[in-house]
């Protein structure tokens, strides 16, 4: 049966196929070229890749990935499509599931929310449920940042605290779109905002994410 992340991965590399190389995407400054690198990096190289989250190897990671936007396109996209080396941990399967699933339904819709004639994406609670499972374990991570306490609500009524802290913002909507919000898609992420006028604009301006 095919993971969450499989069918997330085969929808974005469809996603950059049919945009081109120069389709806009909500990451600032990077083109689609730029995001099919991002990937190809992360899931490829692992010993430029740590530069995402450490700064003594951002140079390093610039490097890699200049090296990487610079190669044919087509190549981008197909070493997407047939994922990480054997020899990677994202090839085994729980690994991929656990990391992929949220980074490759994000990015799928920076393609897709970049383009002015956007419409949301029918999913289904099968794949909402996984999202907010995943919502639940990483939603400090991604709410670290926030300048204010923030809470993220379910339409159902589940609610995880991505920040402690007062005063409150809570932002309520389906798993997808706080999972865009809390990971820095504020401005496209359907959902509603509670609380002061003045402390709901700092969440919503707020640099949230890893």
């Amino acid at each position: 049966m095919s993971t969450h992340a499989k069918r997330e991965r085969l929808i974005l590399a469809d996603l950059l196929e049919s945009g081109g190389p120069e389709a806009p995407t909500l990451c600032e400054g990077w083109r689609a070229r730029d995001l099919a690198a991002h990937v190809v990096v992360r899931e490829r190289r692992a010993d430029a890749a740590g530069g995402l989250l450490l700064k003594s190897l951002a140079a390093r990671l610039d490097r890699v990935q200049g090296e990487f936007t610079a190669k044919p396109y087509e190549e981008l996209i197909q070493l997407i499509r047939t994922g990480p080396p054997r020899m990677s941990p994202y090839a085994l399967k729980q690994v991929d599931e656990a990391a992929n699933t949220v980074e490759f339904y994000i990015h799928a819709e920076d393609l897709r929310r970049a383009a002015p004639d956007w419409t949301p994406r029918e999913l289904d609670s099968v794949f909402q449920d996984a999202l907010w499972k995943r919502l639940e374990s990483m939603a400090r991570v991604f709410g670290r940042k926030s300048p204010v306490g923030l809470v993220l609500r379910r339409a159902n009524g589940q609610t995880v605290v991505a920040r402690k802290g007062t005063p409150v913002v809570t932002v309520t909507g389906e798993p997808n779109e706080l999972v865009l919000y809390v990971s820095g898609r504020q401005r496209v992420a359907r959902v509603e905002e509670e609380g002061e006028k003045e402390v709901v604009a700092r969440a919503h301006d707020a640099d949230l994410g890893i």
